[in-house]
């Protein structure tokens, strides 16, 4: 049986994902960054990261034959404008902060930078795998811009999260009490 690209594309996107972009320095040393839906954690020892860039883009010459640090800067609900200007319609001004510890260029105001430095990558068909080394990292206060059907979305107010065993978000077996902000 053939699969239509666009409608196993329609059938993909109605798994919810979060929106980065990821970022590295040129040869030239000017900053560059494209949007990516596809981002994973992949090991805590060691700290590895995964995501996924299309061979096309510009990016992924960079990490692939650079072999450029780079950080995943994992946005907040309020940076459509900015995930579209990463994703090929520039439209604002973009904030950067100082170069993080590994030597990769991170946006100001997003909800957490991840630096790493190219592990290992991997063919993924028309996009490469990259396994990242987690170098840096830092976590900001906010909620997630979501992808889902080819659309921006954000956590509702009525958002209630729920905290389970070995979860990231705190250590096992503690109680969890939600934030007034997650209320």
């Amino acid at each position: 049986m053939a699969i239509d690209p666009r409608e196993l594309r329609r059938c993909l996107g109605h798994f919810t994902t979060g929106v980065t972009v990821v970022s590295c320095y040129d040869t030239a040393g000017a900053r560059h960054g494209a949007t990516v839906n596809a981002f994973t954690a992949v090991s805590l020892d060691p700290p590895l990261v995964l995501v996924s860039l299309d061979r096309r883009s510009r990016l992924c010459g960079l990490v692939e034959r650079e072999h450029r640090p780079f950080t995943v800067n994992v946005l907040e609900s309020g940076q459509k404008d900015l995930a579209l200007h990463f994703a090929g319609r520039p439209t604002e001004q973009v904030g950067w902060l100082p170069d993080s510890g590994c030597g990769a260029p991170r946006l100001a105001g997003v909800l957490a930078h991840v630096s790493c430095t190219p592990w290992q990558s991997y063919d993924g068909g028309d996009h490469l795998l990259y396994l990242g080394e987690v170098q840096e990292f830092l976590i900001h206060d906010g909620r997630p811009l979501l992808f889902h059907t080819g659309r921006f979305h954000h956590l509702g107010d009525d958002h209630e999260p729920v905290l389970w065993g070995d979860s990231a978000d705190g250590p096992a077996g503690q109680a969890w009490i939600p934030h007034p902000a997650d209320r």
